[in-house]
This record gives C-alpha cells, sequence and structure tokens, in this order.
C-alpha cells in the first residue's frame, strides 16, 4: 500500500495545472504555520524564462494532486490567480500578511 506522504522537496518545483487545463506554473515554496505544523499555502510561480516571474500564493487545500500528470490542478485560471496577492521578482512581500483584501472575497480560504 502506497502512503499519501511527501517530502516538501518533491512538491517544490512540480507544475500545477489551471481549470482550463493550461499549465500556470510550478510551486515555488510551501509556507508552513509553526504553531500548527500545517501547510498553510503554497507559492506558485508562473512566468518563463524570457519573461516576468510572478509568484503567487495559493492556499494549500486549493491544490489536487493528479497521479496521471503527476502534478497538481487548481479551480482556478492564470486570470483568477492573478487578481490575487502576486510577488514580482525583486518585490518585498510579506508571505506572512494575509490581511489584506483581494478581489475573490473568500482568497485566503480558497
Amino acid at each position: 500500500m502506497q502512503h499519501t506522504m511527501v517530502p516538501s522537496d518533491r512538491v517544490e518545483h512540480v507544475a500545477v495545472y489551471g481549470r482550463d487545463g493550461t499549465k500556470l506554473g510550478t510551486i515555488e515554496r510551501l509556507m508552513l504555520d509553526k504553531m500548527s505544523g500545517t501547510v498553510a499555502y503554497a507559492v506558485i510561480k508562473t512566468g518563463g524564462l524570457l519573461g516576468t516571474r510572478h509568484h503567487y500564493p495559493l492556499q494549500w487545500s486549493a491544490l489536487k494532486y493528479d497521479p496521471a500528470r503527476q502534478a497538481f490542478q487548481i479551480e482556478q485560471t492564470l486570470d483568477e490567480l492573478s487578481s490575487g496577492p502576486c510577488e514580482f521578482d525583486g518585490d518585498a512581500f510579506d508571505w506572512g500578511d494575509r490581511s489584506r483584501p483581494y478581489p475573490h472575497p473568500n482568497y485566503w480560504s480558497i
């Protein structure tokens, strides 16, 4: 029987696909809640070699593993993801601050 545990270094750099089947990017890092010890959210890195990279935090529970693709699937498109918080490369961004409101009223609880 195969267990469901996975080390964090095997999750980083795994592809993430949107609801429409488009590859959105990869998981850059996981953010852990120090008090509960659980994964709060993943930071999704979009963009390519020649384009600007953007980093979007997404609630960990919003990512569903797809064993056939060996990747994660989310129910958002890139446009929907980009309506939330974002860090452009080089910008200072407080990854722990989840107090700001975003166009999606339940962004931090998706």
